[in-house]
Formats: structure tokens, sequence, C-alpha cells
């Protein structure tokens, strides 16, 4: 049987993105005065204890990183999307760098009340946490990169230190119930919540 013809037809393409559908989260790291600056952000992945951010190096984000290596990455859920969104304009960076002016970013210190969140104390880094997201890692930078290639933008590993969670969505203090908990999906710049539960990986332990 000749199943040529059952092959969905495809065509190269040239995005101007690649979100093609990752997490979001809000990186808060720590400003000269000790206050907190939070950058949403959606390019990140995680490996045992380590996550790994893609930052540009124009932001605050990876000015305060090099000056103060620690941060708390904070996941929200789909309910927190117009809490995200009201970051999008707006910079930590004075003056606003001149590619983040053209593209309509404002200066903003307290991103906190902008957005409608509410700060509460790390355990053991400077920076604090959002109380409204289900899932806060205080974590360490342990080494940024620049691409000689890209050098608009910074590779940071960082190492978790202690992890917080709403109750809510936990089973046990080793894992998350995947049936409460939904993070927030950045798809193509469009937000979105989970689907139905298709399926669990024969490693799954609940």
């Amino acid at each position: 049987m000749d199943n040529r013809n059952t092959f969905k037809k495809t065509q190269e393409v040239h995005l101007s993105i690649l979100y093609y559908g990752t997490p979001v989260i809000l990186l808060n790291t720590l400003n000269e005065d000790n206050s907190t600056n939070i950058t949403p952000m959606s390019s990140s992945w995680a490996l045992g204890d380590r996550i790994v951010l893609g930052l540009s190096v124009n932001g605050k984000a990876i000015e305060n990183l090099k000056r103060h290596p620690e941060c708390v990455v904070n996941v929200p859920n789909p309910s927190l999307w117009k809490n995200v969104e009201a970051l999008a304009p707006y910079t930590g960076r004075f003056p606003v760098p001149d590619n983040k002016k053209e593209l309509g970013f404002q200066f903003l210190k307290d991103k906190f009340a902008v957005a409608g969140l509410t700060a509460i104390p790390s355990k053991s880094v400077l920076p604090v946490r959002i109380n409204e997201c289900p899932l806060q890692i205080e974590a360490k930078v342990k080494h940024i990169r620049i691409p000689e290639e890209e050098p608009s933008f910074a590779v940071v590993e960082v190492q978790a230190i202690h992890v917080h969670a709403h109750k809510e969505i936990l089973i046990d203090d080793r894992h998350v119930d995947p049936t409460k908990w939904s993070p927030l999906i950045y798809n193509f710049r469009h937000y979105f919540g989970l689907g139905n539960e298709l399926g669990k990986t024969f490693r799954s332990e609940k």
C-alpha cells in the first residue's frame, strides 16, 4: 500500500518568533536599592535542580543578576495572565534602552503595584517572592553565557535552592498534583492554559 499521499503537506516558513508553547515565568531579581524587579518571560527550561533562562542583554534582569546572582522563578497559573500582561510594556532599566524605546517600553520602578501582585519574603535569597504564583523557586546563578553568534541574548543557568508551592496544588511534599496545577502557557505570543489530561508517562509516581 502506498502511503505517500497520507503525509501532511508542509511549507518552509520564516517565523518571526519561536515561542511555540512554553510556560510563562515571572523572574524576580534584586535592584541596586534592594527592591525587587519583576521580569515576565517565557524562555526557560528545567533539568534536575537547574533552570536555564534566556534573557535579553538589554533588560534589567540580566543587569541585576550580574551584580547580585540570586533570583526567584515565580510560575503563574492561567488566572494570572492579565497580571502578567500588565507588566509587558514596562522595563526596570533607566534610561530605557533605545531598542526597547522603539517598541514602546516605558520605565517603571514598582512593578508589583501595576500588576496587582503581592511581595512576600524569601527564605534564603534577597529578591522577594510573588504570593499569587502557585510555584515560587528561590535560586542562585551558576553561570551566565552570552553566545558570540547571538550577543543580544544571555543564557543564564540557575540552581534551585528552595521550592515553595500553594498547598492546594500538592499531593504531598514531594509531588504536585497535575490535575490541580496548570502553568500559564505562552503560545506564539498568546496566553493559554492546559487542556484536558491525555494520559501519563510510565515514570509518573502518582
